[in-house]
């Protein structure tokens, strides 16, 4: 059986296996992927020979190659896949940017001049609102007064024109008929009111509603009738959800008052409520400190109250208003005692 002896030399440039056999197998000088394939052919020729063992050694081995083996790259770790929550979310993102980006003011254009909107009123409209707007009350007198068939004549011939105004567009749209007025063309005493209600603009005739009903009993009450008196407002159409005329609306309508006033040449006339005291004396005091005393407007006298919508909304100004139309009455001549 041959005998396997160990390279006494303590350290050497590789391993070393000496056969002692008569025949010296020397692996020295092997190297790389060589030194395998000899290891496995040595022990094969040992196991051939009825070597079923080898001693463990005590050393370690440093298997150096005479050439560094190819630099191998370091493998990146394979990108990760979305998932399906991650792609929506980025999405959504995305349309965020995208919708936020959108609603910020774009540049404007160095080239293109920006469009302007033409809000200047035409000479017309201006001379219509410096009329309503006008700080001083008219008091020029009347022309000289027509007579009770000329004032029927020319109201008329007013109505008509009235009933084709469309010089506010809202209001033509929107308007079932223009309210122009109603009663006596010889009355003494004319009523101005506001605007037509929903009730007013069915019907044709000013003060028809509820608030229309409350001035009956106040007529009544100072020994008056429709019939007596001639009553109109500042506007002839209905301002939608009876809001208040506005100023371009009163200087489009209120040409026709003055031209009704003008043909009526009424003694008295008293203001119901704010907007007929403020358009027709041209002020802007407040109902309280414009009651209880008389204006005047041309040839008339003019007394202010409150508006009969008002008095049911503040049955408490009832008394007030009283107070003003026995003051009314007094001036006129009417005795209300009995």
């Amino acid at each position: 059986m041959p005998k396997v002896e160990k390279d006494p030399t303590p350290e050497s440039d590789g391993p070393e296996v000496i056969l002692t056999d008569g025949e010296n197998t020397t692996l020295e000088g092997d190297t790389g992927l060589n030194v395998g394939k000899a290891v496995k052919q040595q022990l094969d020729s040992l196991r051939r020979s009825g070597l079923t063992c080898l001693p463990k050694g005590t050393g370690q081995y440093d298997f150096s190659f005479d050439e560094p083996p190819p630099e191998i790259a370091p493998q990146k770790s394979p990108s990760r896949l979305p998932n399906q929550r991650e792609t929506v979310a980025k999405s959504k993102i995305e349309e965020s940017k995208s919708e936020y980006s959108s609603n910020l003011p774009q540049p404007l254009n160095p080239n293109t001049e920006p469009s302007r909107v033409d809000s200047t009123p035409t000479i017309a409209a201006k001379n219509k609102l410096a009329s309503v707007q006008s700080k001083s009350v008219d008091l020029r007198p009347y022309a000289t007064p027509l007579g009770l068939a000329e004032r029927q004549t020319a109201l008329q011939v007013l109505q008509e024109e009235v009933a084709g105004c469309v010089q506010c567009e809202e209001l033509a749209d929107s308007r079932n008929q223009t309210v122009f007025g109603v009663g006596n063309p010889n009355a003494r005493l004319v009523f101005l009111g506001e605007g037509p209600g929903a009730n007013e603009d069915r019907l044709g005739e000013p003060f028809v509603g509820e608030a229309g009903q409350l001035l009956d009993k106040i007529m009544g009450a100072c020994k008056l009738t429709r019939s007596d008196v001639y009553i109109l407002n500042t506007v002839k159409c209905r301002p939608p959800a009876n809001r208040n005329p506005s100023q371009i609306e009163l200087a489009n309508c209120w040409g026709y008052a003055e031209k009704q006033l003008e043909t009526l040449q009424p003694e008295f006339i008293c203001c119901l409520g704010s907007v007929a005291a403020r358009t027709l004396l041209k002020t802007t005091q407040s109902i309280g400190r414009l009651r209880r005393q008389f204006h005047s407007y041309r040839g008339s006298r003019v007394l202010v109250t409150y508006h009969p919508a008002y008095l049911l909304r503040t049955p408490s100004a009832k008394k007030h208003v009283w107070e003003d139309m026995q003051l009314l009455m007094k001036e006129m001549g009417v005795d209300l005692s009995n």
